[in-house]
């Protein structure tokens, strides 16, 4: 199976992200090159882990249990950026502005499970949420034009548990499962399938 670590997003950020979405699309027109991602596949992935044997999710799970508990901690949604930039873009994404405590949860996530042999990640980590992946890297002056006129916010949240995410690729796009949920409080993670 294909799985990531991820944080899962307030219904009310995903909402407003959402409407979001839709109005940049409609003023790109119809730029073919532009897939966007889904509104309820929108998350704040701390680990990507690619493919995954099912005898090592157990492994995983453990791991993510055992690293120790966090204090709960508020995000906020903001801002739009483009990797690797707007000349090229592949990623047009949001920002997430947070205090050191994400960087350190996800730093320990990433120790965690180079333990089970996945491979630190080379980039430093950059919180933010992918909007759209360009098929084709080209400039796109009316989505650069429309971001232009975007709130400046789009909300804040608390962070107080992260999970263990499968993806399962479908015609209309990757889904998201929810494997495990793990609690910033010390009460027991809860498997959720």
């Amino acid at each position: 199976m294909r799985a990531f670590v991820a944080i899962d997003l307030a219904d009310e950020i995903r909402a407003a992200l959402a409407r979001e979405q839709s109005r940049l699309q409609t003023a790109c027109g119809r730029d073919r090159d532009l897939r966007w991602t889904r509104p309820e596949g929108l998350h704040l992935t701390l680990k990507f882990l690619g493919a995954v044997e099912n005898e090592r999710v157990a492994s995983v799970m453990a791991a993510l249990r055992a690293l120790e508990r966090f204090d709960p901690f508020k995000v906020e949604v903001e801002g739009f950026g483009f990797f690797p930039d707007a000349r090229r873009p592949r990623v047009l994404w949001v920002g997430v502005e947070a205090p050191p405590a994400l960087s350190e949860l996800a730093a320990r996530v990433e120790t965690a499970l180079e333990g089970l042999g996945f491979a630190r990640e080379g980039r430093p980590f950059k919180p933010h949420l992918t909007l759209a992946r360009f098929e084709r890297p080209h400039a796109a002056p009316a989505l650069t034009s429309a971001i232009e006129h975007s709130p400046g916010s789009f909300g804040a949240f608390e962070v107080s548990e992260f999970f263990l995410f499968e993806s399962r690729r479908r015609p209309g796009g990757a889904e998201y499962f929810k494997l495990a949920r793990f609690p910033a409080s010390p009460s027991a993670p809860e498997r959720l399938s």
